[in-house]
Formats: structure tokens, C-alpha cells, sequence
């Protein structure tokens, strides 16, 4: 302690708010550092493997997809969604959009809830998948950010199933929801 003999108080209360500021800041970096990167990427389809098929309703299914590791994150911010690859009836390619009601706090994997329609090109890819066969996926997609706290509240409208990518905002709202 001979080292503050002769400082005065606010020599040493500078010096105590710099180590703060330093320990502080190095929390915050390593922190940051520690979250783990997500498994999308924005450009290229990415495979994954579906490990859970579970019927809801006669033509809703909620399908469990697997991440690289149990610890992996999909990496999909709150009201972004991601775009899914398959094949209709004849075979040709579909891309559509859809928002999974997983959050990053899932680890390992995660879900879509899909609703089936008769005619719909790709609820017949759905409709055919199987445990252990792979879904083409990329994203994050979409120009909406939110950012949790951002507003005490918001309305939206949803119709059908649209009504997915609400659940993931961690806020009061007030949903006009319409359904057949």
C-alpha cells in the first residue's frame, strides 16, 4: 500500500473508476465473445436434419429440426424468418417464407409449425417429409427489426397462420387475429 503514501483522494478515486471501467468493459467483451454464432447464413440453403414430426390437427404439424450441436443456435433475430426449400408434386422447386416458434434461448434445435393446405406447393414437401430426411434453409430474412423494450406496446394484424412470427415479441400487443 506505500504506493498511495503522498496521492491525493481524487487521484485514487480515478484510479478506482478507470479499474471499473476497465473490468467492466473487459465483462461486456467476453460476454459478447461467449454468445454463440448463429447457423444461418443469408445467402447459401443450409441442410437440416428433422428429428420430430408431431401431427397438431388433421392438416397442421409441428417439425422439429436438429442444429449442428445441442449447444448451436438457429441465430434468427425476433421478426426475421428464414426460407425454406423443397419440391412440389412435380417435382419442381419451392421457396417459401416461414417463421419458427423457437427462439434463440432453444438450444440444439428448432421448431416450424406449418399449416397444410390441399393445393399448397409446399405443404406437399411437408406433407412428405420424414424423420432423418433434411430441410434446405437460409436467412435470416426480412427488413423488420425489433429490438426488445423498444416500444410498450404495438398493434398487429394477422390472418390464418400468419399469426407465427407474434409469438416471438416479448411485449404487450393487441392482435386482430381472423381465421377460417
Amino acid at each position: 500500500m506505500d504506493f498511495l503514501q503522498g496521492r491525493s483522494v481524487e487521484t485514487m478515486v480515478a484510479v478506482a473508476v478507470a479499474v471499473v471501467a476497465v473490468a467492466v468493459g473487459g465483462a461486456l467483451l467476453l460476454r459478447r465473445s461467449k454468445r454463440p454464432k448463429g447457423c444461418l447464413d443469408p445467402e447459401n440453403f443450409k441442410k437440416f436434419k428433422l428429428v420430430e414430426k408431431t401431427q397438431i390437427s388433421h392438416n397442421v404439424a409441428k417439425f422439429r429440426f436438429a442444429l449442428p450441436t445441442p449447444t448451436s443456435v438457429l441465430g434468427l433475430p425476433i421478426g426475421q424468418h428464414i426460407s425454406c426449400r423443397g419440391q412440389d408434386a412435380t417435382g419442381e422447386e419451392v421457396i417459401k417464407p416461414y417463421t419458427p416458434t423457437t427462439l434463440d434461448s432453444d438450444l440444439g434445435n428448432f421448431q416450424l409449425v406449418i399449416k397444410m393446405y390441399p393445393q399448397g406447393r409446399m405443404s406437399h414437401h411437408f406433407r412428405e417429409m420424414k424423420v432423418g430426411d433434411y430441410m434446405s434453409v437460409k436467412g435470416p430474412k426480412g427488413r423488420f427489426k425489433y429490438q426488445v423494450g423498444q416500444v410498450r406496446a404495438f398493434g398487429m394484424l394477422a390472418g390464418g397462420s400468419g399469426i407465427t412470427p407474434m409469438f416471438q415479441v416479448k411485449t404487450k400487443f393487441k392482435a386482430l387475429y381472423c381465421s377460417q
